[in-house]
């Protein structure tokens, strides 16, 4: 059909991802609609804020389930107490956690950082929390995180004892994970082993090695080049001690995505049968993401930059891959990095910076809703003086 401004109700979707450090994906979403409504003021719009299982997910989350936040006492990455909030699903079945509420490296940015003694235990007491809530399935985005201890602080917090070969409990932290001789489950929380659980990963790292979570993300995490062998030996001799079997242990090592978040996945994988699964695969089952889609005549999305690696597994890939491909699909971004005849080839009909000319970040950010929404206008505006959708 054509699309004009005057007799046409076309059916727009706003999924955008966080525009890191400018404006939240809800916000986006949001601004993006403003846009839509501007040029198709009768349009059927539809926000609906996305997330690849990083940063932002949780708010993503609660604000297309339009549940609000759960806050609950917990430790950070060293120990010290503070709160986190986590979300749940409208029907109270499933429970969403960013590991990075309570062991990110911004709330340990106050101290030196110990890389070989931050651990995940403020994760494990958020999961608890969770637990005595109820839910039958816990969605965990895993990323930012301050620590390298493979998991065993999230296993421990939920009941699980690591012990060394005298029968006395671990230290904390990756640093102690070489000294691990047994895992005693006696009393683990038995719901742990009951619910499903997903853990959400955006990068495709193995356990360990030169491109496993020590090596790469170690160092960030203020590991010298002898705390990053420290903690890449203890991480695979922990896969020794979990596996059953030396080719087990090998697996655990080098799949794809054990890596994350200092290895998170390690223990929880082989304690609880934990999935691993690309973050935005995890976030559109959750949104719902086909169905919303599903009728879209227009789609909007986007992110802070868009360029190749957008298209492997991000937001705007996710979107691509679940929209009508009779859908207008149009990416907004602070960053187009990729060329018309790139964005074609993907998939993408058109690619727009919020940009208005020369701007540094600082001006970019402080104005990107403002921003974000010109550029929804601007192509629907587009769209309707060009474009003809066939359903």
């Amino acid at each position: 059909m054509s699309l004009t401004t005057t007799d046409q109700t076309p059916s727009i979707v706003c999924a955008p991802d966080s525009f890191k450090g400018s404006a939240s994906a809800p916000a986006a979403a949001a601004a993006m609609a403003r846009g839509a409504r501007a040029v198709f003021p009768g349009a059927r719009v539809t926000e609906l804020p996305f997330a690849d299982g990083g940063e932002g997910t949780l708010d993503a989350l609660l604000a297309v389930w339009g549940t609000r936040p759960r806050t609950v006492d917990t430790v950070d990455a060293l120990g010290r107490t503070t709160s986190a909030d986590f979300g749940l699903s409208p029907d109270g079945k499933t429970a969403v956690i960013e590991a990075a509420q309570a062991n990110g490296l911004p709330q340990v940015s106050d101290v030196p950082l110990q890389p070989e003694r931050a651990d995940t235990f403020g994760v494990g007491r958020i999961v608890r929390a969770a637990l005595d809530l109820g839910v039958e399935e816990i969605l965990l985005c895993i990323g930012g995180s301050a620590s390298t201890d493979g998991g065993v602080g999230i296993a421990t917090a939920l009941g699980a004892r690591f012990t060394d070969d005298r029968g006395e409990t671990i230290a904390p932290g990756g640093g102690g994970l070489a000294t691990v001789a047994a895992v005693d489950t006696t009393d683990l929380d038995p719901r742990a082993t009951q619910v499903r659980w997903r853990i959400a990963v955006d990068v495709d790292n193995p356990l360990t090695g030169p491109r496993g979570a020590a090596a790469v993300f170690g160092p960030q995490k203020g590991a010298d080049s002898e705390s990053v062998t420290v903690l890449d030996a203890g991480l695979g001799h922990l896969a020794e001690v979990l596996a059953s079997s030396p080719a087990e242990a090998e697996t655990m090592t080098t799949t794809p995505g054990f890596g994350a978040a200092g290895g998170i996945p390690l223990a929880l994988t082989a304690l609880f049968g934990a999935e691993v699964v690309p973050g935005s695969t995890m976030v559109a089952e959750a949104v719902e993401l086909s169905t919303a889609l599903a009728e879209a005549d227009i789609v909007l999305t986007g992110e802070g930059s868009f360029d190749s690696q957008s298209l492997g597994g991000k937001v705007v890939a996710a979107v691509r891959d679940h929209a009508p491909a009779s859908a207008r699909m149009i990416v907004i971004a602070g960053r187009v990095g990729l060329s018309p005849t790139q964005c074609r080839e993907a998939g993408i009909t058109a690619a727009l910076s919020i940009a208005p000319g020369p701007a540094d970040l600082t001006t970019l950010s402080e104005r990107a809703e403002a921003l974000i929404e010109d550029a929804a206008a601007h192509a629907c505006a587009l769209v309707a003086a060009g474009s003809t959708i066939q359903r």
